[in-house]
């Protein structure tokens, strides 16, 4: 089940599953699986797996970026761990042409998430090269989003995979959707290059009926989608002439993070195995 979601245990595995997207009209997001280090030195060995990717996706001459998260980077050991490992790997991003998604997390570490993020992106040289990820189901996120677009922040909009208590988000699907929309328009109207990431027939709907009645390039954005997921979806928006980001991950980190993911939120489960009956 694993092959299907997951690119394979080494940085060539991640780096041909790019290739073989890109010769399909794709562009990728390559994650190396893990959360939540330790020590230190867990820290910096995994900044080490995103600089040589980095190093990789530019001898490749690959339409790929990288995506990480803070907890990967020693988050839990300190705000200021994380920060210096990031701002080194954003340095390597410019440096080879290319960018780095700050995943987020739960809501625990949004607002650090966020405003590390902008911190970064305010370096001048940093500009667009420095990018994070708003989840559409926290009440929160109009705030975050008005703020980070006012800055030309790049921003990854999805509704979110955690289990988080109505007190901080949505509980209703509904309402997730709706808020999804509104936040969706307000990034495509941003002048900025935004990704929308979504499987959810409706929420791709209504992203092209807005981009069609506001007469908006539908290339100034792109759709996001995990690798594996949807992969019908994936082909068809290509085929009509849309922007396709999947996110790939990879490493031996895929079995811890696949069961938290499904502890944390049954309806993950049903997800997975939706997707696993489909092409």
């Amino acid at each position: 089940m694993s092959k299907r979601f997951i690119a394979g245990m080494r940085i060539d595995d991640v780096l041909d599953g790019a290739s073989l997207l890109e010769n399909q009209g794709m562009t990728s997001t390559l994650d190396a699986l893990g959360e939540n280090v330790h020590n230190h030195q867990e820290a910096l060995r995994s900044a080490r797996v995103y600089h040589e990717m980095l190093d990789e996706i530019a001898r490749r001459n690959l339409k790929a970026n990288v995506s990480l998260k803070l907890t990967q980077m020693g988050m839990d050991l300190g705000v200021n761990v994380a920060q210096e490992i990031v701002a080194g790997l954003v340095k390597h991003a410019v440096e080879t042409g290319s960018f780095v998604r700050v995943d987020m997390e739960g809501s625990p570490y949004t607002e650090a998430t966020v405003e590390m993020v902008r911190e970064l992106h305010r370096i001048p040289e940093n500009k667009g090269h420095v990018g994070v990820v708003i989840q559409a189901y926290l009440y929160r996120s109009e705030k975050d989003i008005a703020n980070l677009t006012s800055e030309g922040v790049r921003v990854r909009l999805c509704k979110g995979a955690y289990k988080e208590p109505a007190s901080v988000a949505f509980p209703d699907k509904s309402a997730v959707d709706a808020n999804f929309v509104k936040l969706m328009q307000m990034l495509l109207t941003s002048g900025t290059y935004h990704g929308i990431a979504t499987h959810d027939e409706a929420m791709v709907a209504a992203t092209k009926k807005f981009v069609v009645s506001e007469k908006i390039d539908p290339h100034s954005f792109e759709f996001q989608m995990l690798y594996g997921v949807r992969r019908d979806l994936h082909k068809r928006l290509v085929a009509e002439g849309y922007n396709v980001r999947i996110y790939v991950p990879f490493g031996p980190e895929w079995y811890p993070y696949f069961m938290r993911r499904l502890a944390e939120r049954p309806a993950n489960v049903l997800f997975i195995l939706k997707n696993l009956m489909k092409p």
